[in-house]
């Protein structure tokens, strides 16, 4: 008996401690911001896009080395569907946090999802107030992510704005070291403009700088009256810190993409089966000559099973 009893309670203190150690807490075995790791996921994983990928690694690389930084770091991803803009988001919580994106400090909104009718839009603000302030005050190191950005009401657009501002301490929480992302299409149709003007002028795509695009890109978000960003304090207070371009991908990445993916779904990556079904997307400016996808690599996972 007294031997069973003491095996029992091996079991259960082993159980416990097991318990304990699953515990995500808000410190560097938790958190610990991969430079290298991140370097090698925007170069390996993140097709067609070395303009995002250089202003994110340069970013966060800075932010994440900054015990004191001025402000929270703040990215407004743009471009059309599909592009890549939520798996760049993945790949940042990725070489941060342990627990990756299902880190209990990493938060995601659709906005779609989480604040679907425009007559509670005051309740909304409560709660999304309350949500940024008490995971915050839990973990500085947290990561906010609002996806369809786009579509936000501007009113909850501009309840944000005191936690992406310089502030040493409002209500007595450190709002500093956060993260916040902004994915959204809008200003899509402007950067589809600056990579057409490249291929009709015979330039190479590698060719596009941030330069070429983020002026033009920050102009016309704020300019679009169908847009939530639409002359929002976010803008007018110049928060956000870089406007992020996604550049429409081309056939040769959607092939990547198809590749990846079937290796993903436990596959051989079998390339005349992603041919073919990169064959039978929709691209411009003229179908036939297949430059850009206008899906990009969005609808590749479902269309892949019909294929294989």
């Amino acid at each position: 008996m007294l031997i069973g009893a003491g095996v029992a309670l091996v079991v259960a203190l082993g159980a416990f401690w097991t318990f304990r150690e699953e515990r995500e807490d808000c410190n560097e075995k938790w958190i610990n911001f991969s430079k290298y790791g991140l370097k090698y996921d925007l170069e390996t994983k993140l097709y067609g896009q070395h303009v995002a990928a250089q202003v994110i690694l340069k970013t966060v690389t800075g932010f994440m080395n900054n015990e004191n930084p001025k402000k929270p770091l703040v990215l407004s991803f743009h471009g059309s569907t599909g592009t890549g803009k939520t798996f760049a988001s993945q790949l940042i919580a990725k070489n941060i946090y342990k627990k990756k994106t299902i880190s209990s400090f990493v938060h995601l909104f659709s906005v779609t999802a989480h604040f679907p009718h425009k007559e509670k839009i005051d309740t909304y603000k409560t709660q999304l107030q309350e949500w940024i302030r008490g995971n915050v005050s839990n973990c500085p190191r947290s990561m906010f992510i609002f996806d369809e950005m786009d579509k936000m009401h501007p009113g909850l657009i501009d309840i944000i704005k005191p936690y992406l501002d310089f502030s040493d301490n409002l209500d007595r929480v450190l709002y500093k070291k956060a993260i916040f992302i902004f994915l959204s299409n809008t200003g899509g149709e402007k950067i589809v403009e600056v990579a057409l003007d490249f291929w009709r002028d015979g330039r190479e795509r590698e060719e596009i700088q941030l330069k070429d695009i983020e002026t033009a890109l920050s102009l016309s978000i704020f300019n679009n009256k169908n847009s939530s960003f639409w002359h929002t304090s976010l803008i007018d207070n110049n928060l956000v810190d870089f406007f992020v371009p996604f550049l429409p991908l081309e056939y040769k990445h959607v092939i990547q993409c198809g590749l990846t993916e079937m290796a993903r779904k436990g596959h051989f990556p079998n390339k005349k089966v992603v041919v073919k079904m990169a064959r039978d997307l929709n691209y411009f400016p003229r179908e036939e000559e297949r430059v850009f996808s206008m899906q990009g690599c969005k609808v590749i996972s479902s269309r892949l099973d019909f294929y294989i």
